[in-house]
């Protein structure tokens, strides 16, 4: 991984000042510590901060083709990279290094923007073709890796972060409420809006075309399932479970590429142990293992099954304990990590174990993250699956009526109570969730909040395909929301890149490889979700050949700490009291004091879990997170933690 930023001229060929470039690249330095370089000339500047996984010495970028007419900065991986430099050298091409990074600027020789085609990995690509007077922006399909752009007095500006964005002075922090209301709905911003006013994401699968002045978005990739009953199916399915075997251990070995070691994360569930095992039989010896302890009832502790896992596989653990105060006292942290509200209070502890990786002079990680997405993991996909039994038995009339009740139960007013509905003309397994905590903003926003965002619904940005949904599958209707939703607003941001790359730690996802997901959403539904019991069905015969039967079938468990209590017990910090009173509410004008400080009695006075109780668990730890993230980057002024400013000159750089 690296971190890339840059600016082009949208109205002529002015130069960039270097002063702010160089601004931009120090405030993502932590992407890339070990090297940064810039390439400038009328119109156009691209920066880079490497972090060197691949060719070491010689992977310097920007770098530019043989006659210097095509030049790229990229953040991430082409984790195929020995393949096509035997095809490009095949082809004619000389190439001047053995990094991934050089493998852009001919790929675009030969096939111009359809390059996204052959790219296949982790990245966010920047590439100026100097003839054409084109510039290419683009992000792999799933969103691993992110680039967020904005456009100030006539320059178009881009960046692995959005720190990079304020830190060229251009661009200033202001909040969105829209990109707020996504939390409360959503629980992330997982579309092309931020949570900064004016500042978009490059949706995944996507890239950015600029020509003349004029910016287009092109999809080149997106996720595709067959028509319900047309899916990969077998009375004996011991050749599918073959079959996915080969292509996710596969997977695995193609991240375990590069010049530096890798290690693995492992929680007590099975995906990270299946990775875990597959990157030890590849290299046939031990990966090293790093975990989460959680102190004190702080979170579901799952230390004794991932020591299990770790030691049934030979694997040297290295664990690190968290409990409550010490995820409050990392949350500051982890916004600034973020740049946004985060709900999962757990990804403080996740970015302490991406700093354990780190201290231990770690660069590379591989994670489970995704086989939850592709095989029906949480548990809403049980959910959906029964209330379709029901539905299929009775009719729509009772499962209606009980959300209807649901919604009723938790309360809020009527003006601003979010309908029953359903995303891109189907009614996915995450809408009763969304649902539920979207009753939150009857509650809690004020006039003001619903002034600003008007009659837009949070649901017009997600860009999902109505007709083609309509013919999926009811699961793959709900795990392609999951992909494009959840996966790259939340997992990829506040357990992904963010938090891994703070440390200068590289995240890998086995699960996320390209033949995984393809092979994933071609399969029945059954093969994924068997019945209402087994979520993961073929992975677990996976894992059943190479692990012990009590790791191969261990149910589930979601990794996440406690939410409001963390925030609102006897144990809270003076900052919480600061964020959430009266004054510091009225100065950001989202949420209601009367209604957060009614409803904080409430948390802290009923013992008992009512559906109210656990929809405003999750809601005031959104206003918490919001908050914070409003004091650490929209002004400050909130509470007495300090706020993030552009770093210091660290005087690395050097220009073409």
């Amino acid at each position: 991984m690296c971190g890339i930023a840059g600016a082009f001229d949208l109205t002529g060929e002015r130069e960039f000042p270097q002063s702010l470039l160089r601004s931009m690249t120090r405030a993502i330095a932590h992407r890339g510590p070990d090297d940064e370089q810039f390439h400038v000339e009328p119109g156009v500047s691209l920066g880079a901060r490497r972090l060197s996984i691949v060719d070491l010495e010689g992977g310097r970028q920007p770098i530019a083709n043989e006659d210097g007419s095509i030049w790229v900065a990229f953040n991430g991986e082409l984790f195929e990279y020995p393949e096509l430099r035997k095809e490009l050298l095949a082809s004619g091409h000389t190439l001047a290094t053995r990094c991934d990074t050089e493998a852009w600027v001919h790929l675009y020789e030969e096939r111009g923007e359809g390059m996204f085609e052959k790219a296949r990995g982790q990245f966010a690509v920047s590439l100026w073709d100097r003839p054409n007077r084109t510039l290419i922006l683009g992000r792999d399909r799933v969103g691993i890796c992110p680039l967020y752009y904005a456009e100030r007095d006539g320059w178009l500006l881009w960046s692995s972060e959005i720190k990079g964005l304020l830190a060229s002075g251009l661009v200033k922090a202001v909040a969105d409420p829209r990109g707020v209301d996504h939390l409360f709905s959503f629980f992330c911003a997982g579309t092309t809006r931020t949570f900064f006013e004016g500042v978009k994401s490059i949706p995944p699968g996507n890239y950015l075309r600029i020509r003349d002045g004029r910016i287009e978005q092109r999809q080149y990739w997106d996720l595709e399932f067959p028509d319900a009953g047309d899916e990969r199916r077998m009375d004996n399915p011991q050749p599918l479970i073959d079959e996915f075997e080969g292509i996710l251990c596969q997977a695995v070995e193609r991240r375990l590429r590069g010049d530096v070691p890798v290690v693995s994360y492992i929680s007590g569930g099975l995906d990270s142990t299946v990775v875990l095992g597959l990157s030890s039989r590849q290299l046939g010896r031990p990966v090293p293992s790093f975990t989460i302890g959680w102190s004190n009832k702080s979170g579901p502790d799952e230390l004794a099954e991932a020591a299990e896992s770790a030691q049934v596989l030979g694997s040297k653990l290295t664990t690190v304990m968290m409990d409550r105060s010490e995820i409050v006292e990392a949350f500051p942290e982890l916004i600034v990590a973020a740049e946004g509200p985060v709900l999962d209070t757990s990804c403080a502890a996740l970015m302490q174990l991406a700093k354990a990786v780190h201290n231990q002079g770690y660069k590379v990680v591989l994670t489970g993250e995704g086989a939850d997405e592709a095989l029906a993991g949480y548990v809403w996909f049980k959910s959906r699956k029964f209330w379709d039994g029901v539905q299929n038995r009775i009719g729509m009339g009772l499962p209606h009526a009980l959300r209807s009740l649901a919604l009723l139960a938790i309360g809020g007013g009527s003006q601003h109570r979010s309908a029953i509905r359903a995303i891109g003309g189907v009614r996915t397994a995450q809408q009763d969730m969304y649902e539920m905590i979207g009753q939150s903003r009857s509650i809690l926003y004020t006039p003001e909040m619903w002034d600003r965002i008007g009659d837009h619904s949070p649901y017009a940005d997600l860009d999902v395909p109505n007709q083609r949904m309509a013919k999926w599958a009811p699961l793959n209707q709900s795990l392609y929301v999951g992909y494009k939703v959840m996966l790259a607003g939340l997992l990829m941001i506040s357990k992904g890149d963010r938090i891994s790359m703070h440390s200068s730690v590289e995240a890998r996802y086995p699960f996320l490889d390209d033949d995984v997901i393809k092979f994933c959403c071609s399969i029945d539904p059954e093969y994924k979700l068997r019945k209402l019991k087994t979520e993961k069905w073929i992975l677990r015969q996976v894992a059943a050949k190479t692990l012990p039967k009590q790791i191969a079938n261990r149910p589930k468990t979601m990794f996440r700490a406690n939410l409001a209590r963390t925030f609102l017990g006897d144990h809270r910090p003076h900052w919480v009291n600061q964020l959430l009173s009266p004054e510091s509410l009225r100065a950001t004008g989202m949420f209601n004091a009367w209604s957060v400080a009614r409803e904080r009695d409430i948390q802290t006075a009923i013992p008992r879990i009512t559906a109210r109780r656990f929809v405003m668990d999750v809601a005031l730890t959104c206003v918490v997170s919001t908050q914070l993230w409003h004091h650490i980057y929209c002004g400050g002024g909130l509470c007495d933690l300090p706020t993030w400013s552009p770093p210091l000159d660290t005087g690395l750089a050097n220009t073409t």
